[in-house]
């Protein structure tokens, strides 16, 4: 981490939606700090969180029922209590996002030429014909090919991988210092993936933008990010750096994700292990660890701390190494030494 202050600092940030059921505690508390020219990961299952913290960075839940509190610092402006119309001119120039369906974040009746120009022209005193320009070479930049042909082309002439590619190419033509890709690859078959990965890795390098990476697939994660966020139930359970969160997991739901994720550097004598039960209902959150109801390691921390004290995000093995759990430290060393395979995500017997 630099010394100076980080470009991107979120700061117990919580996101919570009013209902006939009750109170939905979509994100709860969270914090992470991002620089300029990192990527930031932010896994967990579905529900967990991870898209509305996503869209409480760009202002979207303004106007709506959400109550956001917390604070959102972006290159020194605060955004939770921005005013809608100030943060709407901070889009697509200082911050944009890519979209999960680039197919329904396409408006269908306008080109996609038409649409990137568009998003130029928003934030650029510039002729419609500069505007052209301009898409056509982002465009090519993404690599789509006979980009000043395919630019008059609608969403639904283009494949999937180059929908994506087309949002990628809106989301960057303002040259944002922050870009927000939620899952940017689902749907995609495995080489097209690797392309739009290795699309964002080097358009960061090329524009020094702060990156979050928003995936339930931990492959992606350990090969593009820099750091990492696990979210559960609404709160962060883990971070820190990729090698870290793969090689020494210091909380039990981390270890969790690891064991079910395949491996195909090696060879694996165990099934996958799946996370028994289901995530919790963000209505009524499980009181003290939110994980406890699935956690396999419960029964080694005495007393009832895991059903009744909700435990703090503090340092593990490593300063920079964050994790929430009631497993002293030398209990979580020995099980990932012994009992957990961090390396393949195998659990002992505990498990």
């Amino acid at each position: 981490m630099s010394s100076t202050a980080p470009f991107l600092s979120v700061q117990d940030l919580r996101v919570h939606f009013p209902t006939d059921d009750g109170l939905v505690k979509s994100v709860d508390g969270l914090s992470f700090d991002l620089d300029a020219g990192e990527i930031l990961g932010i896994v967990g299952e579905s529900g967990s969180g991870k898209s509305v913290t996503s869209q409480a960075i760009m202002g979207l839940h303004k106007g709506s029922r959400a109550r956001v509190s917390g604070t959102i610092h972006l290159g020194g402006e605060e955004l939770v209590a921005m005013s809608e119309e100030r943060i709407r001119r901070l889009r697509g120039s200082q911050m944009a996002m890519i979209f999960q369906d680039p197919l329904s974040a396409l408006h269908p009746f306008y080109t996609v030429g038409a649409q990137i120009s568009e998003a130029y022209l928003v934030h650029h005193r510039v002729s419609r014909k500069a505007a052209r320009a301009r898409s056509i070479e982002m465009l090519e930049r993404v690599g789509i090919p006979n980009p000043a042909t395919r630019y008059d082309d609608y969403p639904h002439q283009f494949s999937g991988g180059m929908r994506q590619r087309a949002m990628i190419a809106m989301a960057l033509v303002g040259e944002p210092r922050l870009l927000i890709a939620d899952e940017p690859t689902t749907a995609l078959d495995v080489t097209v993936q690797a392309q739009i990965l290795e699309l964002i890795k080097e358009l960061r390098a090329e524009f020094n933008a702060a990156v979050i990476l928003i995936t339930h697939d931990l492959g992606v994660v350990a090969e593009t990010c820099d750091k990492v966020v696990v979210m559960y139930g609404g709160q962060c359970v883990e971070a820190g750096t990729v090698d870290q969160i793969f090689y020494q997991p210091q909380m039990p739901y981390t270890w969790g994700l690891l064991g079910s994720m395949p491996r195909m550097d090696r060879a694996r004598e165990a099934r996958l292990q799946p996370i028994h039960g289901q995530p919790p209902s963000l209505i009524n959150v499980p009181s003290g660890c939110v994980f406890h109801p699935r956690c396999a390691y419960r029964d080694q921390v005495p007393g009832d701390r895991c059903t009744t004290e909700h435990p703090e995000l503090e340092p593990s093995n490593e300063a920079d190494h964050l994790a929430r759990c009631h497993l002293t430290l030398p209990q979580r060393e020995r099980i990932v030494l012994s009992g957990f395979d961090a390396s393949t995500g195998t659990e002992g017997a505990a498990s």
